[in-house]
This record gives C-alpha cells, structure tokens and sequence, in this order.
C-alpha cells in the first residue's frame, strides 16, 4: 500500500505500549520528571535500576485510528538486529546541553535512537503560523547537524492551588532553593552508536516547509532563526553586557523600539533549544560578579524566570485554564461576539496607528515586546473592543515563535482583568503609551509604510490630519487606511462600567472559591510531593 505523502516524514505521538521486538525501549526518570507538565502522571513503571521500563498509556487527544500502522512502521526500523537499544524522544527539549534525560539515555546502551515525532494532524489542525513553524524546522535542522558531528541523527520517523500570585511563587522558592544544577553538555556517544542508513535523508530526514504544505512566501524575515546554536549564541551576546543585565528593569523596556530592547530568548526557551536552568545559571554568574546593585524580581532578567514558572505551575494546577467558563481562577465576563472587531484587531485594520502596527509586526515577525502584547490585549478586551481574551489567545498561539500554553492563558488572563489582575481601570491608550516612547512614530512608519510621509503631530491619530494634509501625503484616512473603529474615550468609559458590574457579581462568587481553596503552600507541598513520587 503506497502511503500518504506525510507520512515519508512523521509518525502520530500515540501510545507506547509496544516493547521493541528484540530491544527495550528506557525512559530516565529524569525524562519523566521534564515532561511531567505534558504527560499523564501514573504511566510508568521503574525497574531495579531506576529506568522507565513500560510507557503504558501515553494518549495525546485524537488520532487514534493511525496507531497500528505507523507504529509497526517505527518499530520495524528500530527493531532491526537490535540487543538495547535507548529511545530518546525530544520533544520541548531541543538541545544537547543541560539535557539529563539525554544524558540518562547513552549510559548504558548498544544503540541509541534520537527521535522527533510530528503528527500531520498538527499542520493542518494547530493554530501555528509559518514563522513559527519555520523556527521550529529550523530548531529540528540545528539539532540534526549537532547530532551529527556526534556521528548520530535525528530520526523524523515515517508514518490543590498552585501559587496565585507572584510573591507566593517567591516564598515557595525560597523554602525549596535554586534548581539543580545543570548537567554536561551531551558531546559524545560513549559506548553506543546510531546506525543510519544510506537513504536516511531520504526516508526520515527534518522536512522543509514545502513539504508540510507552507509557503515560504508566506513567512517575514527571518530574524531569529531556531536552534540550540543560535540560542546559545544569542545568549552569550546578551549577557555579555553585564551593566545592561544588572540593570535591566522590563517596564522601562521599550515597546515600540525598532530593534529588540529586550533578550528575546522566549522563542529558544519554548522550544527547549536553551536550557532555563542554564540562563538561569549563567544570570546568577553575572549577578554575582557585578560591583553594583543588580535589579531584582519581578523586573529584573531573574524575574523574568520566575513569571515563566509561576504561570507554568498555575496552569498545571488549575482546571479549563485556557478558558473562562470551568476556570475557577477566571472571573466570568459577558464579552461580546463581534466577529468584525476581532477581524479588524487581527489584520491590524483598527484605525489605531499604534495598535495595528503592533499586529503587523506580530504576523510578519512572529514576535513582540513584552508590553506591545499589554497594549494590543487591553485594547481587544476591557480597553476599547469588549472581545474575549480567548480569542486574543487563539490569536497569539498562531502567529508568536515563542507561544507557550501556560504563559500565553495567563497573561491574557492577566490584562483583561479576568484573573490575577484586578485594576481594570489602568487601561493603556492606544494614543498615548505608544508616544512615551516614540513621539516620531518611526516604529508606526517602519510596520505601516502607508503612513510613513504623515507628519509627526498626526502619526499617532492620522483621523485628525487635515485632509490637504492626506492629498499631499498620498494617504486618505478611510480610504487608503481605516478610520478608528470605535472611539477611545467613549469606549473606555463604557467599558469601565461593565467591568465594574462584571466584578460586583463575580464578588461573592469568589469569595465562596477562596474558603474552598487551600492553601498556595498546601497546593505547591502537594504539586511537589506528587512529582517526587512519580519520579
């Protein structure tokens, strides 16, 4: 039977229960405890050695009817003339350093067999744009070439509460210390081998976008390229300047500057091609070696850290994270269901400079500062549009290179005022927080060139520029570009009093889910517990 396309590149991450013919298939603990977040705890069981024997019932959702044959494809090549052979499955770990389970994986084994594994469900199914999936094949392609100065390949096979606040995550850690050191750099195979075949580019080779049906006209330039070797790069490069890491505060961070003013690490950090625990490490190198004071959470670097896992945790403990209703954490709020104003805010056709410049960068680069998402998000929500965070996030989940579950729910819940933050009434003007930072508007005139020749005292309101002013500029407002979808103060004000009534009927429930919680240290004494004994 000739197979599909697709399946000359990748196999659907199903259930493990096969034992190779011949072979076993080891997990380390230390892959289980990294996954843990993404796996269904209780499907594993340790042998006298500690390693992970049998992967009883992994399910990711869906695509149960392709099991069989595609796993009887994989478990044909690796069963050829094998005695022990060890799998080891990256998934968000895309690197050789500071990888314990990698390293797990070599110590003991005849053959060793580094997979990734990608349903073609994903490209066609899966809110991610084309920069994103380019950065991924990028990380894949890196990780291939690192692996193969080692003389092995990438196999892309056929076929309680958490912490609610940010200082609870503060005096967590403290009680629980810094993360463990991390592990060396996987630089060598030891005793063990991975034997390719001659047609191994041709059958389990990182496809290119064309193959996954991606036009390559359809992504923007490429400005951060992925893998560990860029990552670990890009890492050295910024943390070399040890004045600017010390001092580095996030909400003095410009939003609309025409090149980064920030690490833009984000992207390596959710692909797993820069280890956490090694920028983690390699801040507090130049912490500690630094005259002066250094920044401190939760705006310094460091900070920047902590939120990443304060939402992780947060999103691991609580139920329907990524959805208002079911969401305890969550305050219910009648948005409204405006097709039209989500469109508008998506293709960046508001009428707010500021605004759609922001999504333009977004879908041509595939990333933003930090507060360019506050902005947009205040804006499509409690701001100006009364659209549901949920569509924002289904937005972000798309187009951002460094889109992560936890970190992307989380912080809209966070700027719509639905959970965590709670001064609804600190609303960012899409007029004014732009001109603190750029009062010529050159990062409206790179993202929108149809505005580049408008004068500086119109840039951020192009509506209000006489219309001689737009004959002479080549650029009539509501014709060559919007006329403002709603109008900022009233919307502002009218907004304001429906989250006002949104949070006098969310009171008492609240106050009924607060007695009924526990704890953050009961919950996190229970979250870790849980671990240590899966583990």
């Amino acid at each position: 039977m000739k197979r599909n396309k697709y399946y000359s590149f990748f196999i659907p991450p199903f259930t493990f229960i096969l034992i190779l013919m011949s072979s076993q298939l080891i997990f380390s603990k230390e892959f289980y405890a990294s996954e843990s977040n993404n796996i269904r705890q209780g499907h594993f069981e340790e042998d006298d050695s500690g390693n992970i024997r049998v992967f009883w019932d992994f399910v990711m959702s869906g695509f149960i009817g392709r099991i069989k044959t595609m796993l009887l494809d994989v478990f044909s090549f690796f069963g050829k003339n094998m005695k022990e052979t060890c799998v080891h499955w990256f998934r968000k770990g895309l690197r050789l350093h500071d990888n314990p389970g990698l390293m797990k994986a070599v110590e003991k084994c005849e053959h060793f067999r580094p997979i990734f594994i990608l349903d073609p469900w994903f490209v066609k199914n899966m809110r991610v744009g084309p920069n994103r999936w380019r950065f991924l094949l990028q990380s894949l392609k890196d990780l291939d070439n690192s692996l193969k100065k080692l003389h092995s390949r990438l196999v892309m096979e056929n076929n309680g509460s958490a912490p609610h606040t940010y200082q609870a995550l503060l005096t967590m850690l403290k009680r629980i210390g810094p993360p463990p050191k991390p592990v060396a750099s996987f630089d060598s195979l030891k005793d063990c081998s991975t034997p390719v075949e001659e047609n191994h580019d041709e059958k389990y080779n990182v496809p290119d976008l064309k193959d996954l049906g991606i036009r390559e006209s359809d992504c923007g330039p490429n400005l951060y390229s992925g893998g560990e070797t860029e990552a670990l790069r890009r890492m050295k490069e910024k943390l070399s300047n040890k004045s600017w890491v010390c001092k580095f505060e996030k909400p003095k961070t410009q939003p609309n500057s025409l090149e980064p003013s920030t690490t833009v690490l984000s992207p390596y950090l959710k692909f797993g091609c820069l280890s956490v625990r090694t920028l983690y490490y390699r801040l507090q190198d130049v912490y500690n070696n630094y005259k002066g004071n250094c920044t401190k959470p939760p705006v310094s670097l460091e900070g920047q850290l902590l939120w990443r896992e304060f939402f992780y945790i947060v999103g691991y403990a609580t139920p329907n994270f990524d959805q208002m209703k079911g969401n305890p954490l969550c305050k219910q709020i009648p948005w409204s269901n405006n097709p039209e104003f989500l469109e508008a805010w998506t293709k960046a056709q508001t009428g707010f400079p500021f605004i759609d410049a922001i999504m333009t960068q977004l879908r041509q680069e595939g990333w933003i500062h930090h507060l360019a998402r506050h902005a947009v998000a205040c804006f499509l929500t409690r701001g100006d549009l009364w659209v549901s965070w949920e569509h924002g996030m289904k937005v972000f989940e798309e187009f951002l290179l460094d889109a992560d579950w936890s970190l992307n729910a989380g912080n809209w819940m966070w700027l719509s005022a639905s959970a965590f933050f709670h001064q609804y009434f600190r609303i960012y003007s899409p007029v004014a927080f732009g001109k603190n930072t750029d009062k010529n508007g050159d990062y409206i005139r790179k993202y929108l060139p149809v505005l580049k020749r408008m004068p500086s005292e119109y840039i951020y309101e192009p509506w209000k520029a006489p219309l001689k002013v737009q004959q002479q500029i080549g650029c009539i407002i509501g014709k060559d570009y919007p006329k403002p979808i709603v109008d900022h103060d009233k919307a502002r004000k009218k907004n304001l009093e429906k989250m006002n009534k949104a949070y006098k009927e969310n009171k008492t429930a609240d106050e009924q889910k607060t007695t009924k919680k526990r704890s953050p240290e009961e919950t996190v004494r229970s979250f870790l517990s849980t671990k240590k004994t899966k583990s």
